[in-house]
Formats: C-alpha cells, structure tokens, sequence
C-alpha cells in the first residue's frame, strides 16, 4: 500500500472539508434576517440556519476523521482496524480513506448504533 497516496488524498480532502464547513458555518450566521420581517420569513430562515449549523457539524466530524487517520499515517497504523489490527481492505480505505475499521468492525459498530425495534 503507498500511504503517501492516501496522505495526499486525505491531506487534499482536509482542506476541502474545512473550507466547506467555514462557508457552511459563515451562512448559517447569515441566515438571520436583519430587518422586521413577518413571521414566515423568520421561520424560513432559522430552518436554513439549522441545516447549515448541520451540514457544519458533519464536516467537522468526517474533519476529525480525516485528522486522525494522518495521525494514524505518522505513527504507522493506517490501514489497520483500530479494534484487532487487522487490514483495512484497500477498496474500503479507496471509497473513505479516513476509515478506521475494517468492513466486519464498521458493521458491528453501526448494528450496535441502531435502534433496537420495541415489541
């Protein structure tokens, strides 16, 4: 695996996802009508905010795992499941670079966050 690939990949996707979410963040401040207006207009524009404030807070969740697979490069773990050490299949770490888990973990973890159906 050439992890100074993936270490210009994640490096480029870094930068994108921070500007988006300044931009994101900057338009959810905006968002904020300055002159009386009717009440329809406010609503419209604080479901705007919202999403902006939302898409913000993905951007620096995928930001935060951008980050911390470059540290995982540093130290010489990337491409290894965070849980067993084992690999981290290379089509996975092509679609997310930032990935941390491998398929059989990824799955566990997002069973596990699932709502249990109530009976």
């Amino acid at each position: 695996m050439d992890v100074d690939v993936y270490r210009r990949v994640l490096l480029g996707l870094q930068a994108s996802f921070a500007a988006r979410m300044n931009r994101e963040a900057a338009s959810g401040r905006q968002q904020s009508p300055e002159s009386p207006v009717d009440i329809g207009d406010v609503s419209v524009a604080d479901e705007a905010e919202s999403e902006d404030f939302t898409e913000a807070e993905l951007d620096a969740t995928i930001l935060k795992q951008i980050e911390d697979a470059l540290r995982r490069i540093e130290d010489g773990t990337y491409g290894r499941c965070v849980v067993d050490g084992g690999p981290i299949e290379p089509k996975r770490l092509d679609a997310v670079p930032w990935a941390a888990y491998c398929i059989k973990h990824q799955t566990l973890l997002e069973a596990a966050s699932r709502p249990k159906p109530k009976l």
